[in-house]
C-alpha cells in the first residue's frame, strides 16, 4: 500500500485546499481579516491538519519514490535522493501553512488586528519553498526517469516541461501539474505492486 501514499497525498491536499475555501486576501481591513479566522475557526483548523497529513504522506510516497528510481538508476546515482529532498522542502512548506493558519485561529481575538493581517499577508505569499520543492523534485524525476528505465520516458518529459515553468510568473500551473503527475505515478506503482507478487507466483508454479 506504500505507492498508495502519493494518491493520498493529492485527496488530502485538494480536500484541505476545499475546506480552507476563500481565504482573506491580505489587503483586506485587518478587522475583516480577524473576524473571518474567528468566525471560520473549525474548517481552518480541519484544512490545517489535513494539509500536515498530507506533507507526511508525501515524504513517505518520495522516500519510496526514491528507491524505485534507485533500482533503475543503480544506488549509485544521486538523483532520487534529490528528488526525496524536493518533496520535504514541499512537506515543510505545508507544515508553515499550517503552523500560520493554526496561529491565525489561536490568536486573532488576541493580538493586534495589524499582526493577524501581516500574518495573512505571509500565509497568501509562502509559494517559495512550493516553487523550489517542485522544481528540485521535477528535475530531479525527469533527469532519472529519462536516463533509466523505472518510469515511462512521457513521464520524464512532461516532468522537465513542469520544471521549466515552476518558478515563473505561470509557476502555481506547475505546481498543479506536479500534483497531478504523483497522483498518476502513485497508481502507476500501485498497480505494478499488485501485479509482481501475481507474476511471481506464476513464475513459481512454471515445472
Amino acid at each position: 500500500m506504500v505507492p498508495l501514499t502519493g494518491l493520498a497525498f493529492f485527496v488530502l491536499a485538494i480536500v484541505g485546499f476545499m475546506i480552507s475555501g476563500d481565504t482573506p486576501d491580505p489587503g483586506d481591513p485587518a478587522q475583516e481579516i480577524v473576524d473571518f479566522y474567528v468566525d471560520n475557526e473549525g474548517s481552518q483548523v480541519l484544512s490545517a491538519i489535513l494539509t500536515a497529513l498530507a506533507g507526511t504522506l508525501l515524504v513517505f510516497f518520495g522516500a519510496h519514490l526514491r528507491a524505485i528510481l534507485r533500482e533503475g538508476e543503480g544506488k549509485g546515482d544521486f538523483l532520487p535522493t534529490v528528488l526525496l529532498a524536493g518533496a520535504i522542502i514541499i512537506a515543510v512548506g505545508l507544515a508553515i501553512d499550517a503552523s500560520i493558519i493554526f496561529a491565525l485561529t489561536d490568536t486573532a481575538e488576541e493580538i493586534d488586528p495589524a499582526a493577524v493581517q501581516a500574518l495573512s499577508a505571509l500565509y497568501n505569499n509562502d509559494f517559495v519553498p512550493f516553487a523550489m520543492g517542485s522544481q528540485i523534485f521535477l528535475l530531479a524525476l525527469g533527469i532519472s526517469v529519462l536516463s533509466g528505465g523505472a518510469l515511462p520516458k512521457w513521464i520524464g518529459w512532461i516532468a522537465i516541461a513542469l520544471a521549466v515553468i515552476a518558478v515563473t510568473p505561470i509557476g502555481f500551473v506547475s505546481f498543479i501539474g506536479w500534483g497531478i503527475l504523483v497522483a498518476i505515478i502513485s497508481v502507476m506503482l500501485t498497480m505494478r505492486a499488485r501485479a509482481t507478487p501475481h507474476s511471481r507466483a506464476q513464475g513459481d508454479a512454471l515445472p
